[in-house]
């Protein structure tokens, strides 16, 4: 059984509303609480990647799926929502929309690549990581 293993640092030198720096691969970048969350909003934050992990996973895992069954694609848009509740000072991950823009080379194969499209949340790693906790939500449309 093969595994992966993947690493981050990030440094870290204050309280709540610090900025600290994060390193995981290619990605550097500022991490801080969200302005929105009465933080200092620099960099990213734990909610954007949640829905960056998300979104790209699902968008990978999709293309392949469409490569696989030999779905002609001439383009893969994936716009992602995230939605956060807060209740009683409590911030829970409630739920992603992935709203899928896809346009095939043919019309004939929308049926089957609608169907990839639903399936391809339930085969995304982060997605299966997820599930349970965090509702997830998938609108497609075909573009001509």
């Amino acid at each position: 059984m093969a595994k992966h293993i993947f690493n981050s640092e990030i440094d870290w030198a204050g309280g709540r509303n610090a900025v600290g720096h994060l390193q995981t691969g290619v990605l550097k970048e500022k991490i801080s609480v969200p302005s929105l969350m009465e933080g200092p909003g620099e960099g990213t934050n734990p909610d954007e990647m949640l829905l960056g992990a998300a979104s790209t996973c699902y968008t990978i895992t999709l293309a392949a799926m469409l490569e696989r069954n030999e779905i002609g694609l001439i383009n893969l848009k994936v716009d992602s929502t995230g939605v956060v509740d807060v209740t009683n000072g409590v911030f829970t991950y409630e739920k992603i929309i992935h709203h899928v823009f896809l346009k095939l080379t043919s019309e004939a194969d929308e049926t089957k690549a609608r169907k990839l499209a639903e399936r391809a949340e339930t085969s995304c790693m982060i997605s299966r990581a997820i599930r349970g906790n965090v509702q997830l939500e998938t609108v497609i449309t075909f573009e001509s």
